[in-house]
């Protein structure tokens, strides 16, 4: 299989490459910030997590197998494939008129998404070199920078101007758009193989994440619902390991995981990812119901979280250069941890700029983190593996997101029992469900301190799971200098030539 761009198609294949990644990008900024406003329309605050989960779990269980879709079939139809379901979700998610049911519709978005980050990120491998590519992700990572302005302001003027739903609606126009700039200018020559798909692995992983999440969400489920759960964990966890060793082609590779670079890489993505979707789903919560300030305000303590995470990737090039690949690694491995502690001393008559600096600094770090492990992984496996390799990073975010906006919820709502003392606990959450909750909690002190020591909970467990993110990075085995001679074989050796591509 090749990819064929000429220099007069190529920048127009990166801009729609922008345009799909805006797509998902947009929609942790924006969809985090309309979130209160969308429990109190349609009540269920017990499921708030899972509005996140459902897109990340179905996100997360897809991308894999995409991955490797896309090495047998090509990238443009795996990719137009995704863009269509994510499209068709976000359409359903507007009409949604209940939790349930715009839990379910979430759940195709995110079997969509599973796509379009692989197989981008991908397209991108292909087409430039590992020298470029620093170049090239500076460009793309502007699409993070946006979306972090756009999608906390236009979140905040959509809840409050103009209905919900549109905050779904206008990934369908991008959507469009996006899928005609593939269909026109990328182009593929591929050598069609009978494909063996391991889908006995994507059922099993499924029901084993599925019954996981829900094991952490439903805190509140009696002991022999929540044993159960465990046990059909348990089961089919043990059944995929069984799978994957004997399967000829397995949805995840234990002999490509089990090497030292993908391991511990996806480890430490695995690990910024639950740090990532732990800020997003939980900082705006406190500084809207504790802090009491406005939607957009709590929209923008994400936007320094996700603009610091592009700035990163856009001078990682210079910081390879100047450092080398590991310094600069790890430097930004320890920026997490630091920025998660500035989030412990926030109060509720403190000022969002503190939770500001922190996200910025941890954007920064996973930036760091996220550029550098793609580019080691994409570099260590042939030509014709790069799509499987590729959605293996994109696998261990999505499932650490996917983990993460699980893990914080069961944090918060058993913190809410915890300090809610039975009869309170049960008032915040009734609070919590009207559709002016948040803005209520500034003016019952009982409630806001329930709700304030809960979210230092979940703080604390920030704090704890960018710690591990960090130790995981310290262990990749990185002694690669960024543009002049290689002293270790982990990517000098394993490095294939872009000749596979037709420029």
């Amino acid at each position: 299989m090749s990819n064929s761009a000429g220099a007069s198609t190529r920048p127009y294949i990166v801009a729609s490459i922008m345009l799909a990644n805006f797509m998902v990008a947009v929609e942790a900024t924006i969809v985090a910030t309309a979130m209160p406003h969308i429990v109190g329309d349609l009540g269920g605050f017990t499921y708030y997590s899972w509005v996140f989960s459902a897109f990340l779990l179905t996100q997360s269980a897809t991308t894999v197998v995409y991955g490797k879709l896309s090495d047998v079939f090509g990238r443009k139809p795996m990719l137009l494939v995704g863009i269509a379901l994510f499209v068709i979700g976000s359409l359903l998610c507007g009409f949604a008129n209940s939790m349930v049911a715009l839990i379910g519709f979430r759940l195709l978005q995110g079997l969509g998404a599973g796509a379009i980050q692989p197989v981008t990120s991908t397209i991108v491998g292909d087409l430039y070199s590992l020298e470029e590519r620093p170049r090239i992700q500076g460009f793309m990572s502007t699409v993070w920078a946006v979306s972090a302005v756009i999608g906390p302001l236009a979140g905040g003027i959509i809840v409050e101007h103009l209905a919900w739903s549109w905050i779904f609606w206008i990934n369908v126009p991008v959507g469009i758009l996006t899928a005609i700039g593939f269909i026109v200018f990328l182009k593929e020559k591929v050598e069609h193989r009978k494909p063996k798909i391991d889908y006995a692995g994507s059922v099993l992983f499924s029901i084993a994440i599925v019954a996981l999440l829900v094991i952490l969400t439903e805190t509140s489920a009696g002991p022999v619902a929540l044993g159960g759960l465990a046990l059909l964990f348990l089961i089919a966890g043990g059944l995929f390991v069984l799978q994957e060793r004997r399967a000829p082609e397995p949805i995840i590779s234990i002999a490509l995981w089990a090497q030292r670079l993908i391991a511990t890489s996806n480890a430490a993505t695995l690990f910024a990812g639950m740090v990532f979707i732990g800020v997003t789903t939980v900082l705006p919560l406190y500084v809207q119901g504790v802090m009491g300030r406005s939607t957009i305000v709590a929209g923008f303590t994400l936007t320094a979280l996700i603009v610091g995470w592009p700035i990163a990737v856009m001078l990682a090039g210079r910081l390879f250069r100047a450092f080398g690949i590991r310094a600069t690694l790890r430097a930004g491995s320890l920026l997490l941890p630091i920025g998660a502690l500035f989030l412990l001393p926030l109060a509720p008559d403190g000022q969002p700029v503190v939770a500001g600096i922190g996200a910025f600094l941890m954007g920064f770090g996973m930036g760091l983190i996220s550029m550098t492990t793609v580019l080691l992984v994409q570099e260590s496996v042939e030509w014709s593996m790069r799509g499987a390799a590729t959605s293996s990073i994109m696998f261990a975010r999505s499932l650490g997101n996917t983990l993460g906006a699980t893990v914080l919820g069961a944090v918060l709502n058993v913190g809410i029992v915890y300090f809610g003392s039975g009869a309170l606990a049960a008032n915040v959450r009734d609070v919590l469900s009207k559709p002016t909750g948040l803005a209520d909690l500034a003016s019952n002190p009982a409630v806001r301190g329930v709700f304030d020591q809960s979210l230092h909970w979940t703080f604390l467990a920030v704090v704890a799971l960018a710690v591990l993110a960090a130790i995981s990075t310290w262990l990749v085995p990185v002694t690669h200098s960024f543009g002049g001679k290689a002293s270790a074989k982990t990517i000098e050796d394993a490095a294939v030539p872009v000749g596979d591509i037709e420029i």
